[in-house]
């Protein structure tokens, strides 16, 4: 017999049936479980340096992967209970309400995540509770490691390259992805919060949600399926090459978004790569795919290090950075409006689809902490609202190394935006597609420091110089 007679499962960052080992360990303890995914209303408020958290690209996203998931569940005689409301006050009723003595969740690396579910947790075994005891269980879902596996490479996040030289050293072993669904059969619970109901349809929603236009097709299926479509290619051998480039969607794997939202695996995408060089031959490209999971990974385990200095001004600098904050400037980043036809034309493309290569996030990230001189932590916001593959450890991570307050022993990366150009768009091919070219119109300032109005001719004369 199961020892918890109702269970409650919370998805989040992690919209899957397959390979989902939080969700296995509660179904393998329960008779019966509720299933929800819970949208938090401050999300969509700008509130945090100016921006949401969350932004119509990547609603569309979630949202399409919940109807996805709604399917699936619906074949095991399930169903996904979408709620609206701040999380820690929706799930306390939750319990109250229905008496559930397990509740089952992905363990985050964001401190706020973190926060959220310690609060809920310590509510729950206070003294008013004594009599009604509730486990919380957080499994690592979303990493290639394990929290034990990392636990013995010691001091190894004092850079990536020290992290992956450790890794490979200590071959340490990638779990093989878990079954889709236990054979054992779970009793589905519904709820009795319909007040709470998240519906797609939500007007001050579905504005958002019809206005993204996102390259990706949401969801676990469409995951796996461009999973399986991208390692029957020789794509993998031509990555390293490719990876730089603005444009095309088969020049980069793809698979952030479904990684982010948890609608694949790492350990999954390792897997497959790893029968792929088994199959076809390993080569540097596709070497340099498991290199880019490796990142991810380091990002990962040194966010939960972290904590909240992650996303703090100075981060691990001994000194905060010489930056501030220009409302004009960042107004004219964030909508692509600079003197850098380069930048102008990434951010065009971020705002219009929710994507940009990695090439193009260091060059605006860039831009934006060395020309114009802005606060990084702007930028990450900003990125955080707009990409549909937002993560928190790697946005907030490869903003501080670029801003030079992270873990790079070299203090941060300045690109040469004329250069970049002529490499990576030497035609201006990219340029003139989502129309960066400068005009008289996009000076950097329109005031001086005393708030005297610039001629914007003599700016752009300064800015050519």
């Amino acid at each position: 017999m199961s020892p918890h007679k109702k269970a409650l499962f919370c998805f989040s960052n992690d919209l899957r049936l397959s390979d989902n080992q939080a969700l296995n360990y509660v179904l393998q303890q329960c008779e019966s479980v509720a299933l929800v995914y819970i949208f938090n209303p401050q999300d969509f408020i700008a509130q945090r340096y100016h921006q949401a958290s969350l932004g119509k690209h990547r609603l569309n996203f979630i949202i399409n992967s919940l109807l996805d998931l709604e399917q699936q569940l619906r074949a095991q005689g399930h169903q996904l209970q979408i709620l609206l409301g701040d999380p820690v006050t929706v799930l306390s009723e939750l319990i109250n309400n229905e008496a559930f003595s397990l509740v089952g969740y992905t363990a985050s690396v964001g401190a706020e995540e973190q926060s959220r579910w310690h609060k809920l947790a310590s509510a729950w075994s206070g003294a008013e509770n004594v009599n009604r005891k509730v486990n919380f269980l957080a499994n690592w879902n979303n990493s290639l490691f394990s929290a034990e596996q990392i636990s013995s490479l010691a001091d190894a996040f004092s850079s990536f390259s020290c992290f992956r030289r450790k890794v490979e050293k200590s071959l340490l072993t990638v779990a093989m992805p878990c079954e889709t669904w236990p054979q054992r059969r779970v009793k589905p619970l519904d709820l009795s919060l319909a007040s709470q109901r998240f519906k797609v349809s939500d007007a001050w929603l579905s504005d958002n949600s019809a206005a993204a236009s996102t390259p990706f097709k949401a969801g676990e299926q469409a995951a796996q399926a461009h999973l399986t479509q991208y390692f029957l290619t020789s794509l993998p051998h031509s990555y390293k090459a490719t990876r730089n480039t603005f444009d095309g969607f088969d020049n980069s794997t793809k698979f952030s978004p479904y990684l982010a939202q948890g609608n694949l695996s790492a350990r999954q995408i390792w897997n497959a790569l790893k029968h792929f060089e088994l199959d076809q031959g390993s080569s540097d490209s596709s070497y340099w795919i498991g290199f880019e999971l490796l990142w991810r990974e380091y990002f990962h385990w040194l966010a939960l290090r972290m904590g909240k200095a992650l996303f703090q001004f100075k981060g691990l600098a001994a000194a905060a950075p010489l930056t501030s904050y220009f409302p004009e400037r960042f107004t004219k980043w964030c909508s692509g409006c600079t003197p850098y036809p380069l930048v102008n034309a990434c951010m065009k493309q971020l705002n219009a689809t929710g994507y940009m290569s990695n090439r193009g996030r260091q060059i605006v990230a860039s831009c934006l902490v060395n020309e114009l001189g802005l606060d990084w932590r702007y930028g990450a916001a900003y990125f955080e609202l707009q990409l549909v593959d937002y993560d928190v450890a790697s946005n907030w991570g490869n903003w501080q190394y670029i801003a030079g307050v992270g873990v790079d022993p070299r203090g941060g990366r300045q690109f040469n935006l004329q250069k970049q150009t002529e490499i990576y768009d030497p035609a201006g091919e990219f340029i003139a597609k989502w129309q960066g070219e400068v005009n008289s119109s996009q000076a950097l300032d329109s005031v001086d420091a005393a708030d005297w109005p610039l001629q914007a001719e003599t700016l752009l004369a300064k800015s050519e110089a």
